[in-house]
């Protein structure tokens, strides 16, 4: 069979090949992949889930906790506390007190250089002793001056002196008698003066006004201490600072548009900074009839029902005052309560909510709240027991957000 001749259709290009590899079909190619990429890439970073930190939501017995009516922060002080320093100024020879240690009523703390008011103990003494002998003389004389007296009235009687012999002996006697009675005097002002210098030597000798606690020392040896501040800041007013510790109690300062929800012998539950999941009971002692203009608050005394060691001066302490009990009517129970952290309500729009953690994913709640007791809150309706809410996260939490809770 002949081959085929060649025709003029054999000179036509072909098209077809040329569409499929055009710029549109580039672009279809290089820019389509990217986008996809990239959205991808959008939706995976917009799914990442947000750490948070959780708590549980719990269910307390009922006739249990009271709640509180006011919260109110404030510090652990002491009744008694006092800086110990000298009646005299004078150079501290000798400390014998040391941080942190028990120290008892009458303990000496701290002695000073006793030289000088050494010496004017002598002097006084000295002058006591010259002020006795004095006034030994002055009772022999007039001892012998009453005998003369005598003998010059039987000789004036006999007619053998005058008058006169009788009047002279007589004054020595009156004389010499008021000399003695000046001279006791003398000796009890020399005396007198021997107790001022002993109790000037006694002052120089610190010791402790009561038991307690030493919680600072303020000076040492080779310091001159003063009662009052002197010396351009170089001369010391204290020896060291005592706490009695058995008279440890709260201060708190209550806004005075509140403070008719304090009441004397109220139960309160004090928590200590330090000691966040303490929960120590007290009452209240009084309230300090008298209002801080600046700051308007009252003060109200708090006293614990029993000390402990871990009670120190100055700790900052949160207080719940509590509700005084409640009288139930007749026929009717108390109820459970449902308690959640403060730090998981929330407001938004104006309204308590808190987002709970389900499978997790976030769903907002709308909670109404009862009263509060100190770091955590009473929930009326919104959450049940057990289930698991947020304490801590973002600012920005939102409803089905995904999360990932963190360990503590």
């Amino acid at each position: 069979m002949p081959a085929d001749k060649p025709s003029i259709d054999d000179l036509r290009i072909d098209r077809s090949r040329e569409r499929r590899t055009g710029p549109l079909f580039v672009i279809l190619v290089l820019v389509v992949p990217v986008a996809a990429g990239g959205a991808a890439a959008w939706w995976w970073m917009g799914e990442r889930p947000v750490p948070v930190r959780v708590a549980s939501v719990i269910q307390e017995e009922a006739g249990g906790a009271r709640a509180a009516v006011l919260n109110a922060s404030g510090y652990v002080t002491a009744r008694r506390r006092a800086t110990v320093s000298s009646k005299v100024t004078g150079k501290v020879i000798e400390v014998l007190v040391e941080e942190g240690k028990a120290v008892q009523r009458g303990q000496v703390l701290a002695r000073l250089d006793p030289s000088t008011a050494t010496r004017y103990l002598s002097l006084a003494q000295a002058e006591l002793s010259a002020s006795r002998r004095a006034l030994s003389e002055t009772e022999v004389r007039l001892a012998q001056a009453r005998v003369t007296l005598g003998r010059t009235r039987a000789l004036v009687a006999d007619g053998i002196m005058t008058r006169a012999d009788l009047d002279a002996a007589q004054a020595e006697v009156d004389a010499l008698d008021a000399r003695l009675a000046l001279a006791r005097e003398q000796v009890a002002v020399s005396e007198r003066q021997v107790a001022v210098r002993e109790n000037d030597l006694a002052d120089l000798t610190i010791t402790a006004p009561f038991s307690g606690v030493a919680i600072s020392k303020d000076a040492q040896p080779g310091e001159m201490v003063s009662p009052v501040s002197a010396g351009g800041g170089f001369t010391r007013t204290g020896i060291c600072t005592i706490v009695d510790m058995s008279s440890l109690e709260i201060e708190v300062d209550v806004n005075e548009s509140y403070i008719n929800r304090v009441t004397p012998r109220q139960r309160i539950e004090a928590v200590l900074d330090a000691y966040p999941d303490w929960k120590i009971p007290g009452a209240v002692i009084t309230t300090i009839p008298s209002a801080d203009r600046q700051k308007a608050t009252v003060l109200v005394r708090i006293a614990f029902d029993r000390l402990d060691p871990r009670i120190l001066p100055d700790m900052g302490v949160k207080v719940a005052f509590l509700e005084a009990d409640r009288v139930l009517p007749a026929g009717r129970r108390d109820v459970a309560a449902i308690v959640v952290p403060r730090a998981a309500v929330r407001q938004d729009a104006g309204r308590d909510v808190v987002f709970v953690v389900q499978d997790d994913r976030l769903e907002r709640r709308a909670v109404r709240l009862g009263a509060a007791r100190g770091d955590t809150a009473v929930v009326v309706a919104g959450v049940a027991a057990g289930e698991r809410v947020v304490v801590e996260g973002p600012a920005d939490l939102k409803a089905g957000m995904r999360v990932i809770v963190k360990t503590p």
